[in-house]
């Protein structure tokens, strides 16, 4: 019986592998580290926009909260693990975002001193004159939440367009 031999090309191969080899020195997670940065900057984005639009508060602390390098702001690129912690240091931003109660639980009233200058209220420590608060809950905005549905639903196409792109950058 005679033996038939069959040649196969594999320069493609080689040439596919070569890519996964230059994809792992290195350049992918370099690619992969700066799109979740990017994600990162979204969200604090698509946070600020949520407050501005809920007009959850007037002094803009918590607002600029939510810029990288503010000093409140929570910004945390993990790329050993690849995770990224996003938020805020402000005490009140839970508070604005959830709801809370004007006053303790318990305490009916509570003397606030200071002074009404038009619709706003000055606190001023000390002041003889001042408002006293009942207890009210007082709903919060949502923001996060809001912020957070955004990006979950943005997230999918996000995915899709940066890996369609990474194929053809890395192994076409």
């Amino acid at each position: 019986m005679a033996t038939t031999y069959v040649k196969i090309d594999t320069s493609d191969l080689k040439g596919f592998v070569g890519k996964l080899d230059k994809a792992a020195q290195g350049e992918f997670k370099k690619e992969l580290v700066n799109f979740m940065e990017c994600l990162g900057y979204e969200f604090l984005r698509i946070v600020q926009d949520e407050i501005i639009r809920k007009q959850t508060v007037d002094t803009r602390l918590l607002l600029n909260s939510f810029s990288k390098g503010e000093q409140d702001n929570v910004f945390v690129l993990n790329e050993g693990s690849m995770t990224i912690e996003v938020g805020t240091n402000v005490k009140y931003a839970e508070y604005a975002d959830k709801g809370h109660w004007l006053n303790p639980k318990g305490v009916n009233t509570r003397f606030v001193p200071g002074y009404w200058q038009g619709e706003h209220f000055i606190y001023e420590p000390g002041a003889k004159t001042g408002m006293l608060l009942k207890q009210k809950w007082i709903e919060g905005s949502h923001y996060w939440g809001d912020a957070v549905r955004c990006i979950e639903d943005m997230l999918p196409g996000l995915m899709e367009q940066k890996m369609e792109q990474w194929l053809q950058q890395f192994f076409m």
